[in-house]
């Protein structure tokens, strides 16, 4: 029940992040990436200060054995760059730069009840169900050598 709890309050404090540096308004985001317009620096002033936060937390995780409400910590076992991470940080990056939303913002931004926010995340879960489906008859296919 802890864990929920601290993740339930982790999403809070996120949210209301996005929020309070309006990194839920798309056109807030699209305008830092517009780089030959009317650029608006302020999303990196968000990174830059999540890192001055997020980096010093992980130097003090670094030092315990364990984290505080898990038996240990879990950490990615792929450690090479493949075609599937760069297909998928590449549909990201194409997915935030035509919308101007991803995951976090978009959850947050239902608070502002815009009609095109669940049909984003609709499109999201679809996306994922599709991914999911394509990565599960590929691996069917390996494991039944009828792969071709």
């Amino acid at each position: 029940m802890a864990r929920l709890v601290v993740a339930l309050a982790a999403g809070v404090v996120f949210g209301l992040g996005l929020a309070v540096s309006a990194m839920v308004d798309a056109g807030k985001v699209l305008a830092f990436l517009d780089l030959a317009g009317a650029w608006d620096p302020s999303l990196a002033l968000v990174m830059t200060g999540a890192l001055a936060v997020a980096l010093p937390g992980f130097q003090l995780a670094r030092r315990r054995a364990a984290p505080a409400l898990a038996m240990s910590f879990e950490t990615p076992k792929a450690k090479s760059i493949n075609l599937r991470l760069v297909s998928g940080a590449a549909l990201f990056g194409v997915g935030w730069g035509l919308v101007g939303l991803c995951p976090g913002p978009a959850i947050a931004s239902l608070a502002y009840a815009i009609w095109q926010v669940p049909v984003f995340l609709a499109a999201m879960a679809g996306g994922a169900w599709g991914a999911a489906w394509v990565a599960g008859a590929a691996g069917a296919r390996a494991r039944t050598g009828l792969e071709g």
